[in-house]
């Protein structure tokens, strides 16, 4: 079978949708059932590559880019099904809790259908001998597991407000682990279970994707909430004040996306402090990514060379400020310390020569958008015939408006260059641009290309992702069919990207030893 690198310099293509977005009868996506149908379409179209964004858990505006923790799994992805199948829970209870006819991801209702039954599914979990792997799982991830059990127990006991807000023997780990371990032992347990099984689902599906000859690409936010577990229990990593306040945050400075920048308000790293120890917890961070994804996307990778600061408090983006990334010197401790670790480079926005030396010294993918090709001349970069091989290219991003919606909103001279490159009218509707865009892009010399499941539907401007800077997002929701994957399996077929024959991972003739085999190996690598 071939490895993770060798795949990725192969012509390949896959899809990005989130987990979340699948439709469910329990108001969200999860690793179960409907994962699975999802991954047996991927394959029958050819394709190789499955990019599931972050899947830690969302923030208080649904966005998994500032989690209350780096390191652990959105437990509301658990397919209460597979508990069913386990006999934690009954089918009564599903038939109690499910709905059908969701149009997209309903966060509340989710939140409190799964609360409800994971609950029921750990008070028969704990009358049962422990599984010899969820020992093994809570020893292995004990690095952060603890920590995370203990914060996420803490913020239900106090009301879930903000850990700056909590009392002083709580803010402070060190005295919250002798005060309120005991006391919030079943909640700190009830934690432990969910990651556990969000881990045991997680990588029963990626087993089965294997066995389809499909890598799962996920994605690392380069900052975390300030409300985390990671800036409670690490307060020293990070650029805070006496009262746990940020001195400086982060965002992007003004671009494409928004007149006034982007304003994120994350937290700012200590990088000197990091700098002391290897930059251990990035490399924990890392590691962890690497046991829960084949390949990782590096998000906002220019702020290793150079990252934008803005002063706490203010109202915009504007009046920000550049300081020097770590650049070559954690790249070199990274290969190092995990030199199996397969990686992409988002490498879009305002990014500078030195970004771009950082990346091919790193010597990573980085990536190209279609949409972002017809504002200038035949020099854009962005072009398909200026692509290189060492690069993942798409129509656009999770933070792009869908590309229907984007040929609608384009200005009569935008639109005509695209219409001229693309061999099409400028009156042509959006399903003849759209198409003629995949073409473009699985014809090009990219060794991989990844297309939205909107691309696919040629969907408009409603059912895009995200749009950043804004709020009412991530809650997009497809139930996919055989039917949106015909055009896409034509041209990965045309343009050389499907299996080639003889492939067994991606025929599907790969025994469960081996997988069992390959699942231990990821474990011993990023451990």
């Amino acid at each position: 079978m071939k490895n993770h690198a060798q795949t990725m310099n192969e012509r390949v293509s896959g899809v990005l949708l989130p987990v979340a977005s699948l439709q469910s009868e329990f108001g969200i996506g999860s690793l179960g059932k409907e994962a699975y149908r999802f991954a047996q379409l991927l394959a029958n179209a050819g394709q190789r590559l499955w990019q599931v964004l972050p899947l830690t858990i969302c923030d208080f505006v649904n966005s998994p880019y500032a989690s209350p923790s780096a390191f652990a799994g959105n437990h509301m992805l658990i397919d209460p099904t597979l508990l069913c199948d386990e006999g934690l829970l009954y089918k009564s209870e599903l038939a109690k809790y499910s709905q059908v006819g969701f149009e997209q991801i309903d966060y509340e209702y989710a939140g409190g259908v799964k609360d409800k039954l994971l609950r029921l599914a750990y008070d028969r979990f704990q009358t049962r001998e422990l599984p010899e792997d969820y020992t093994k799982f809570v020893s292995r991830e004990s690095g952060w597991l603890n920590d995370f059990a203990l914060f996420w127990a803490l913020k239900l006991n106090f009301d879930n407000r903000p850990y700056w807000e909590w009392p002083d023997d709580a803010r402070e780990k060190r005295s919250a682990v002798g005060k309120y371990t005991r006391v919030l032992l079943p909640e700190i347990g009830f934690v432990r279970f969910c990651q556990y099984y969000f881990d045991r689902q997680l990588q029963a599906l990626r087993t089965k994707l294997n066995q389809l000859g499909i890598l799962l690409v996920g994605d690392i936010p380069f900052y975390v909430a300030h409300d985390s577990t990671d800036v409670w229990a690490h307060p020293e990593l990070f650029l805070l004040d006496s009262m746990s306040r940020p001195k400086l945050v982060a965002g992007v400075p003004p671009d494409f996306f928004s007149k006034t920048g982007q304003l994120w308000g994350n937290p700012i790293y200590d990088w000197a402090k990091m700098r002391e120890d290897g930059f251990k917890w990035w490399m924990s961070r890392l590691a962890r990514c690497g046991r829960l994804y084949d390949i990782t996307r590096l998000d906002h990778f220019r702020a290793f060379d150079s990252y934008y600061t803005i002063p706490a408090g203010a109202q915009d983006a504007v009046n920000g400020k550049w300081r020097r990334g770590v650049g070559r010197e954690f790249f070199d401790i990274l290969k190092k310390r995990l030199p199996k670790l397969n990686l992409i480079a988002e490498d879009l926005g305002d990014v500078t020569r030195s970004v771009l030396a950082l990346r091919d010294y790193a010597g990573l993918p980085g990536m190209k958008i279609l949409q972002f090709a017809f504002d200038s001349d035949a020099d854009n970069q962005f072009l398909p015939h200026n692509y290189t091989p060492d690069s993942v290219a798409y129509l656009g991003t999770h933070d792009n408006d869908t590309s229907a919606g984007w040929w609608h909103s384009l200005e009569d001279e935008t639109r005509q260059k695209a219409a001229d490159y693309l061999g099409i009218a400028t009156f042509d509707g959006a399903r003849q641009a759209v198409r003629r865009m995949m073409s473009a892009l699985s014809a090009s010399v990219a060794d991989s290309v990844i297309f939205t499941m909107q691309d696919l539907r040629v969907e408009g401007s409603e059912k895009r992702i995200n749009t950043p800077s804004t709020t009412g997002c991530w809650k997009y929701m497809v139930e996919p069919q055989a039917e949106d994957f015909v055009y896409l399996e034509k041209i990965t077929r045309l343009y050389g990207r499907a299996p080639k024959h003889g492939d067994e991972a991606a025929e599907g003739k790969i025994n469960d030893t081996n997988n069992h085999k390959m699942r231990g190996n990821v474990y011993e690598q990023f451990s």
